[in-house]
């Protein structure tokens, strides 16, 4: 079957030739585990039951994953394999199944998680570039959305990612997953169970973007939206063409984005600390769970 899953549309049999993504159809997994640095209504007191899956449909240059988005770095697994991880890491007592970088495989993922149900939430965790007709097929069968939003520059999006069109197909995205998840549901202990979280990296020299984002987030659903405001960035990968993405983001851009989102009455967000950017916090990709 020509492969159609994700805004690439490479058209491409991916057991012969893999398209963008550089994987074939099944799945490719390089880690399966309990993972404590996702938002704090996400990982709680037991961590998140993340799965990353390799390959990727954005790849971005300054991927923090690239061992794995990349490079493919991976066990291929079956989808009864797949089933028996989600299985082993509830068994371990996570607060829910987290997809993480899932898009290039969500067909076959919607196709899995119909016979497959969770006894804790699904989430899918993405970088946002998605095409709105894979989204539906996930409709009943992901609990929580977990998007990045990255850029609202053309320019921006194609010199990082080779994806000129990226902000105006996840924007289209986001609203799906906004209409599939209307509202944010949480449990009596702050855990989400249900609905929507809206990511944004700050990138070096990129400040009067990340404004921008915050302001079309507001501007089409609200300044009640979950928003989590990511402070992560490290310099990652091959940089040598982008010296602009060779440096952590500074205290005064980070303050910056900060304020305005405080400015802007955003009552459901999250911060990360300046504090995080730092490669500690990248999970080692080493087959561990898999």
């Amino acid at each position: 079957m020509k492969c159609d899953c994700c805004p690439r549309n490479c058209k491409t049999e991916r057991n012969q030739n893999p398209g963008f993504c550089s994987v074939k159809e099944n799945f490719v997994v390089a880690r399966a585990s309990k993972h404590f640095w996702e938002e704090p209504c996400i990982s709680g007191k037991n961590g998140s039951g993340t799965v990353f899956f390799s390959g990727c449909s954005l790849r971005c240059v300054y991927c923090q994953n690239y061992e794995i988005s990349h490079e493919g770095f991976g066990k291929e697994i079956s989808d009864k394999r797949l089933t028996e991880i989600f299985d082993e890491l509830i068994e371990s007592g996570v607060h829910n199944i987290n997809l993480v970088n899932p898009t290039h495989y969500a067909k076959r993922l919607a196709k899995v998680l119909k016979s497959y149900k969770a006894s804790v939430p699904v989430i899918y965790n993405s970088s946002g570039y998605e095409k709105v007709e894979t989204l539906k097929e996930l409709e009943g069968l992901v609990d929580i959305y977990l998007p990045d939003l990255k850029y609202i520059s053309p320019e921006r999006s194609k010199k990082y990612s080779k994806a000129e069109n990226y902000f105006s197909v996840a924007g289209e995205a986001i609203k799906e997953m906004k209409r599939q998840q209307k509202e944010d549901v949480f449990s009596s202990d702050g855990m989400m169970k249900k609905g929507v979280i809206i990511r944004h990296l700050i990138l070096p020299k990129n400040t009067n973007q990340s404004i921008e984002i915050f302001r079309w987030i507001k501007n089409n659903f609200g300044e009640k939206t979950c928003v989590s405001l990511m402070a992560q960035y490290t310099p990652y990968g091959r940089l040598e063409d982008f010296p602009e993405l060779q440096r952590k983001i500074t205290k005064r851009e980070y303050e910056k984005v900060y304020s305005f989102l405080r400015e802007e009455g955003f009552e459901n967000s999250f911060i990360q600390e300046l504090q995080s950017a730092d490669e500690d916090f990248i999970p080692p990709f080493d087959l561990t769970g898999v």
